[in-house]
Formats: structure tokens, C-alpha cells, sequence
């Protein structure tokens, strides 16, 4: 008898779990859902690479919660078809006003050029594009070498920081592996007279390229380098030889003859003499 009152007591408490379980899962749901309320946005169907001309096959709506909008999304499909975008997009990413060129302006590199800047290409060589590990996207410092008539005249000079690389080559995106790709010409995203500046630097002078951590953003003004200053410190100086006499003699005054450095005075006997080296 016992154990059957045991049996029932544990198929009730297991029944009245089950219950209050079930009440509390269906009541937390309706919560969530009723705190999530959700809308649509439009976003990418695949992958889009930069300078592509939307249609309605690269374009859907997606679900995306009401409660955290995006800055710059559209509702809508249809205000997107025939725009340009500026920058790659994954697959189911919502799309953004920040990543479209300006309704109407070419399709390809110009796209990507912002009102009042400018894109100057510039060529290049193994060296001065960091064996290849410049790519779309990359900032870097240009500076310019002068080499004068004698070498004391060589100068190094920053004459540009913080730069945007637009392109290398044809690409307007970077290799997706990551791999190095040697171009004959780099393209540089610099206002009109960082352009001026550029152009008379390749003209004048040898360009290198220094490539910039992606999230330094310092600029500040940088003194020219010569070879003054390489050498500044790089010598020992030569130590300051002291004056030897004979034990006992009193030391005279030294005369120090034309063109001589030093001097050191000399004994024989009564006769006083000096050597100059």
C-alpha cells in the first residue's frame, strides 16, 4: 500500500512539473515575441563585389528586428535597383546608403572617389610597393628622396601621410587569400593637393611606399632626413692625447706649429725639444 502512495505522490509531482513547465516555456515565448517585433529590410542575395550595378536578383528582404534599426537601410528593393555600390557585400547583409556611390555616377574606380578628392595613379616597382602586400584598401606614407649633385645634398622627406590606396592594377578589391600580387601602378585616394604634392614628388625625387598599420591614424609633421643625419653619432670621437715630460723636468709652454694638432715636449740633457704629431 505504501508503495503505491509512493508510485501516485511521484506521477503527480511529475504531472504538476510537466504542467508548470509547459505554462512557463509558452509564456516566456510570448514575451520574446511580443518584445521582438520584427521588419524587413533589403539585403544582398550573394556576394556583391564593389562597382556592382544592383538588380532585383541581387537584391531581398529579409527579417531584421525593429527594435535595432541600421543607419541608412531601405525598406524597400525597389530604390536600390540601378545603384552602385562602393564596397563589397556578404550574402543576407542589409544594404546601406553608406556602401552606394551617388545616383548616377560611373560605374568602376570613379565611383569610389568622394566629392572633392581625387585618384592619381602612380607607378611602381617590387620595392616601392612593399613586395606586393600593398592592396585596395591600405593605407600608407609616400616619401620622397632627393639626391642632389654631391651625396651630403641626399634628403628623405614625408611628404604625405595616412594615405588610401584606391586600387593596384585592375583590382578595386584585395586578394581574398591574402596573397601578395606585384603591380606596375598603385592608385591613391588624396585630396587636390596631396595630388599636387604627389605628381611633383614622382617627378622630382624617387617615391617609396611605407605601409601603415590599418588602425593608426597619426599624423604629425616629420623633419627630412640627410646624410648628415645618418652619420651624426655614428663615429667614435678620437681621444684627447696627453702631454708626456721626463721625470723631474718642469713642463714649459707649448708652441704648436702651423697645421699641427699636437705636440709633446722633449728632454735631452739641458735641451728641450718637441714632437708634433
Amino acid at each position: 500500500m505504501k508503495r503505491r502512495r509512493l508510485g501516485l505522490a511521484l506521477v503527480i509531482a511529475l504531472l504538476a512539473s510537466l504542467s508548470l513547465t509547459w505554462f512557463l516555456y509558452g509564456r516566456l515565448r510570448r514575451q520574446v515575441t511580443t518584445a521582438a517585433p520584427m521588419t524587413k529590410l533589403a539585403a544582398s542575395t550573394k556576394l556583391l563585389e564593389a562597382g556592382t550595378d544592383l538588380t532585383a536578383d541581387d537584391l531581398v528582404l529579409v527579417d531584421w528586428p525593429a527594435k535595432t534599426p541600421i543607419s541608412g537601410s531601405f525598406e524597400k528593393t525597389e530604390p536600390l535597383i540601378g545603384r552602385i555600390l562602393l564596397f563589397s557585400v556578404p550574402a543576407n547583409e542589409p544594404i546601406r546608403e553608406s556602401l552606394l556611390a551617388i545616383p548616377g555616377s560611373a560605374i568602376g574606380l570613379t565611383a569610389k572617389i568622394p566629392e572633392g578628392m581625387r585618384a592619381v595613379a602612380v607607378e611602381t616597382n617590387n620595392v616601392n610597393n612593399v613586395s606586393g602586400f600593398l592592396f585596395p584598401g591600405a593605407r600608407v606614407d609616400v616619401l620622397m628622396t632627393l639626391r642632389g649633385d654631391t651625396g651630403a645634398a641626399s634628403m628623405t622627406s614625408t611628404v604625405l601621410q595616412n594615405v588610401e590606396v584606391l586600387s593596384t592594377g585592375e583590382k578595386l578589391q584585395p586578394d581574398p587569400a591574402g596573397k601578395p600580387q606585384n603591380v606596375r601602378e598603385v592608385t591613391l585616394l588624396l585630396s587636390p593637393e596631396g595630388a599636387q604634392k604627389l605628381v611633383l614628388a614622382s617627378t622630382q625625387g624617387t617615391i617609396q611606399f611605407v605601409l601603415r598599420n590599418g588602425s593608426d591614424q597619426e599624423v604629425k609633421d616629420r623633419a627630412p632626413v640627410s646624410i648628415g643625419d645618418l652619420q651624426a653619432g655614428s663615429a667614435p670621437r678620437a681621444a684627447t692625447p696627453k702631454a708626456f715630460a721626463s721625470a723631474g723636468a718642469k713642463p714649459g709652454p707649448r708652441a704648436k706649429a702651423a697645421g699641427d694638432d699636437y705636440q709633446i715636449e722633449t728632454f735631452n740633457g739641458t735641451k728641450r725639444g718637441a714632437v708634433a704629431f
